[in-house]
């Protein structure tokens, strides 16, 4: 194995008899040489390498085979065939509360899941102040597990999963379920982790935060990689089959992209107004001759970097026609003394071509990667227009 792969696959691949009856599984026992159930193949010929200090951004729908590649990885399954080499320490957030004893206390199982990951009981000594202070759990320590809530549950897995100082961090959806500032926290320590070089497997159902964070994605569908490469690539092509299969993987491309739906913390937006032509809620729009804009102000925490704000124009069946972000343009929102922010984007002569539309914001940590609030459908409007073009945009041209 290559001295700068963490993770290399070849052929990687794990099967499942799947018996119709209990009684067909002893029938197997005894008679072998015939076959009392079917196959189900939960990964096939899975070939993949990733280096030291690569983020692998993991993408596909429910039954794909996502955790089933994230558990072989972390040898809590054996591969039915192919090889799978990793080299270096892995900490795993693969289900919520894995490895925990609902009977133990917190304390205890800090000690415990820490030993499991391959601390010695000195080192979780020292680092055990630090666990309790990121997880925030303080006075329910000393309480048994099974008393936490679901929240509390995944911010003390995540806080002794990054306290082993893993070469390999392995998460599995497991931050959705935190608090908003709990998550805000957890993705800063991640940002921490990718650049000192540490190697991260993302699996999540957010195409955005894939495209965000990671520098490398895998595309799974029915246990097989579709797509192995550059996140926007992958993303990209992974939307395009939702659309094409049905308005159910239209409706869950949506989903995956609606990351937080309503404010989870202190910073959120206080208003939100649509304008045509500097006219308040006016939603008739002229292609190519309006100007339509659409001005935000939200209340921040100073403790943090201004936020960044980004916006999405939809068609009516759920169409991305376009995207901008505060982020991507390399504009700083001014704030007040109190956290108060005010920013608009203006969109002159809008090329939209005759249709409805509807507008998404969104409030985002300065770069861009935690969202604090996702505004849906704030806004809906309509495009006249006087040519006979079709599509969604006029493009700007020229004729020779």
């Amino acid at each position: 194995m290559c001295s700068d792969l963490a993770i290399k696959a070849v052929r990687l691949s794990k099967i499942y008899p799947v018996f119709d009856k209990p009684v067909d599984r002893l029938k197997q026992f005894f008679w072998k040489k015939r076959q009392y159930y079917k196959v189900f193949t939960a990964l096939e010929n899975v070939n993949l390498e990733l280096k030291r200090g690569e983020i692998l951004g993991i993408i596909g729908r429910n039954g794909s085979g996502k955790s089933t590649l994230l558990q072989l990885i972390c040898s809590t399954l054996t591969p039915t065939s192919g090889e799978l080499m990793v080299k270096g320490r892995i900490a795993a957030l693969l289900e919520l509360g894995a490895g925990f004893n609902p009977e133990f206390t917190g304390r205890e199982n800090i000690f415990l899941n820490a030993s499991i990951l391959g601390l010695e009981q000195e080192e979780i000594e020292e680092c055990y102040d630090d666990i309790i202070e990121f997880s925030g759990i303080g006075e329910f320590i000393d309480q048994p597990v099974k008393t936490y809530s679901s929240g509390m549950y995944v911010r003390l897995a995540f806080s002794v999963a990054i306290s082993v100082d893993p070469d390999i961090l392995v998460i599995d959806e497991a931050l959705s379920v935190g608090d908003g500032a709990f998550s805000k926290k957890s993705f800063d320590r991640i940002m921490e982790l990718k650049q000192s070089g540490k190697t991260i497997l993302f699996c999540s159902h957010s195409t955005y935060q894939i495209e965000a964070l990671c520098n490398r994605a895998i595309w799974l569908d029915k246990g097989q990689v579709q797509l192995y490469g550059q996140p926007g690539d992958v993303v990209v092509a992974y939307n395009q089959f939702l659309d094409s299969i049905n308005e159910s993987g239209r409706a869950e491309k949506k989903a995956n992209n609606d990351l937080i739906k309503e404010s989870t913390g202190s910073t959120r937006f206080t208003e939100i107004c649509l304008f045509v032509n500097g006219q308040k809620n006016q939603p008739i729009v002229i292609s190519q001759s309006s100007q339509l804009s659409v001005r935000a102000s939200f209340l921040s925490d100073l403790n943090s970097a201004s936020p960044s704000v980004g916006i999405s124009i939809f068609t009516m069946d759920g169409i991305v026609v376009t995207s901008s972000s505060s982020h991507n343009d390399n504009y700083v929102i001014e704030r007040d003394e109190a956290g108060n922010g005010t920013i608009e984007v203006i969109f002159p002569n809008i090329p939209l071509l005759k249709g409805k539309y509807y507008i998404d914001l969104l409030l985002a940590c300065d770069q861009a990667l935690y969202l604090y609030e996702h505004a849906m459908h704030i806004a809906e409007f309509e495009v006249v227009q006087n040519g006979l073009e079709q599509g969604f945009v006029a493009l700007q041209h020229d004729w020779k």
